[in-house]
């Protein structure tokens, strides 16, 4: 197979796209620096000045989710035999996800008018203990990089044969480039462009390969036994648990991405924030039905009879591909190209915000508040520049290790559910006294070490724990069918709430001097307790100076009205002293006549 030069154009022709649009909003969001006198200069990049357009609010977060892992994703999931349309979870989650955000997270979020969803967890267990915590945070990120750039390497070596080096440093550049310009407006505005690509890309694809005459009708497929299992797949009971635990993971885990709380912060109010995410979720569930369908086609598909051959893509152990290898063989040349656009669309939309979301972490949270806290906002944007090239580049060297995309995937949101959404629930909606330092620091230990102890067949780690219905997979590979990831998320809660109360009952008695006190509970009490009050004055003010606003302005009315009465009284009198004069002037010319 030669190299496609018609499909290196048009992908030429999107990257200029793509680029010239980010190019358009760096000079958008410097305009409105230079209008924000009052704004932080980070605080515009980051978050676009907390004032983001609700469309492009709900453009940016679909975007976001839905990336490369995500179309390829479900399709590999769809045309897997040993797993199925049941086992491609990753649309239904994302509503529970976007859901409880917007009910329940986004809230406490806004009313502190947080950066960063690190935030709170230096206001409460302060500097040291939360550095700890950003890292999980951001390797998840670089993670969240290196498996849509896998996604992307893979589909442009199946279409164009452009080598797989060359398709991620491409994309990885164009990526980096316009995130660096312009930040957040950078990156909101390109996720309109992408996604709107990535829906009329998909729908265009999908009638051609489900017309393909070496594919099967998908109804006839979907429960029968023809080229492979059906494609809907099945769930049986002793493997409930491990569906359960993957729902779970990816329902729960996307809420500890940094990511998520960009957009959420970028919102103009609350309720904008919450209409972005219920908008959001309709939207995930939109986009997932293309993928759906291509893995189906996949797997109702002959492909002896194409010119892929024999034997099937699964077999060569390409199930990860399929979507670029249906795209290639059950499509005309034409038509693969415009959906590499979709494919190529998906993955800058999820990278630039990966990459973002670390900048903004590392930025904000490690070097603003812990390494230079009189830091300068030229000197704060170059340190975010200078991060995203960093993130940028340790997810695209990560790609070179792994092929996959449900392995960066997975793991990537692994560690988000089992260590990070613990510790956020607790510092958000719970008091100090409930949850201190000492239980962050147990309930992370805790997570970790079960974590490794529990085994990862994606990575090769052996498990040391054995769950009940550990056993071999559909593909021979020793796994833990027990929802053990749930297990230890609930058990690092558990522990969080439990050694805070124990150290809180310890140093508060005075059961132990307060020189041992590390994390300084007594005085973190003082502290939040001061803060909220001091937060709860402010909004009295505000409320009062509203109240005055209010009352004001009903005073300025009712002396517009009273103004308003008087002219017209004024008039009325005018209006009666000319008739009479008119009345008399004409009784004195009957008189004269």
């Amino acid at each position: 197979m030669s190299l496609n030069v018609p499909g290196l154009i048009v992908m030429a022709i999107f990257y200029l796209l793509i680029l010239g649009t980010g190019i358009w909003a760096s000079m958008r969001s410097k305009k409105v620096e230079r209008k924000c006198t009052g704004s932080d200069g980070m605080e515009i990049t980051l978050l676009a000045g907390r004032n983001i357009n609700l469309l492009v609010g709900i453009f940016t977060l679909t975007a976001t989710w839905v990336g490369g892992g995500f179309i390829l994703g479900i399709a590999e999931a769809v045309y897997n035999p040993t797993l199925g349309l049941v086992w491609a979870l990753m649309p239904v989650p994302y509503v529970l996800t976007f859901f409880l955000g917007g009910f329940f997270f986004a809230k406490p979020m806004r009313e502190n008018k947080y950066v960063t969803m690190m935030d709170p967890f230096q206001i409460k267990y302060g500097n040291v203990l939360s550095s700890l915590l950003i890292f999980p945070a951001l390797i998840a990120d670089v993670l969240w990089v290196a498996r849509t750039l896998v996604s992307l390497g893979g589909t442009m070596s199946v279409i164009l044969d452009l080598p797989y080096v060359y398709s991620i440093c491409i994309s990885s550049v164009v990526a980096i480039i316009y995130t660096l310009l312009g930040g957040l407006y950078s990156v909101a505005y390109t996720d309109v462009i992408q996604l709107i690509l990535i829906f009329l890309s998909l729908w265009i694809c999908v009638p051609f390969m489900m017309t393909n005459p070496n594919s099967m009708d998908i109804t006839l497929t979907a429960f029968n036994e023809t080229f492979q299992a059906p494609w809907v797949g099945k769930l049986e009971l002793r493997d409930a648990g491990k569906w359960i635990d993957d729902f779970m993971v990816l329902a729960l885990g996307g809420l500890a991405y940094q990511a998520f709380y960009q957009r959420i912060l970028s919102a103009s109010s609350y309720t904008q924030a919450q209409v972005t995410c219920f908008a959001s979720s309709a939207f995930c569930l939109v986009l997932g039905v293309p993928s759906v369908l291509v893995g189906a086609v996949a797997a109702s598909t002959d492909w002896n009879l194409t010119s892929y051959g024999s034997p099937t893509p699964y077999e060569r152990g390409q199930a990860g591909s399929i979507l670029p290898i249906a795209l290639q063989y059950l499509t005309p040349s034409y038509v693969s190209i415009i959906g590499i656009g979709a494919v190529a669309a998906a993955v800058m939309s999820s990278m630039d915000s990966a990459l973002l979301s670390s900048a903004s972490m590392f930025s904000s949270n490690i070097y603003k508040n812990i390494i230079r806290n009189q830091a300068s906002d030229r000197e704060m944007q170059w340190v975010i520049r200078t991060s995203v090239v960093v993130c940028g580049l340790a997810g695209t060297a990560l790609t070179f290790l792994d092929n996959s995309v449900l392995v960066f995937w997975l793991v990537g949101v692994d560690m988000s559910y089992t260590i990070m959404f613990p510790q956020l629930v607790c510092v958000l909606f719970f008091k100090v006294g409930v949850s201190n330092g000492y239980g962050a620091s147990v309930g992370y230990l805790l997570a970790l070490v079960l974590r490794i102890l529990s085994g990862e067949p994606l990575i090769n780690l052996p498990p040391v724990i054995h769950f009940p219905g550990f056993r071999k997979d559909a593909e021979g590979v020793m796994t833990q069918f027990f929802p053990f990831r749930t297990t230890i998320m609930l058990t690092s809660l558990c522990s969080i709430l439990v050694a805070s109360g124990v150290t809180s009952v310890i140093f508060n008695k005075g059961l132990l001097s307060e020189r041992w006190d590390v994390f300084q509970i007594k005085r973190s009490q003082a502290k939040v307790t001061a803060l909220t009050r001091l937060k709860k004055e402010e909004s009295k003010k505000d409320c009062v100076e509203a109240k005055e606003a209010v009352v004001n302005k009903q005073l300025l009315d009712t002396s517009c009205i009273c103004l308003l009465v008087q002219l017209s009284k004024s008039r009325q009198k005018f209006m009666d002293i000319c008739f009479f004069l008119c009345l008399f002037r004409f009784c004195g010319s009957v008189l004269t006549l």
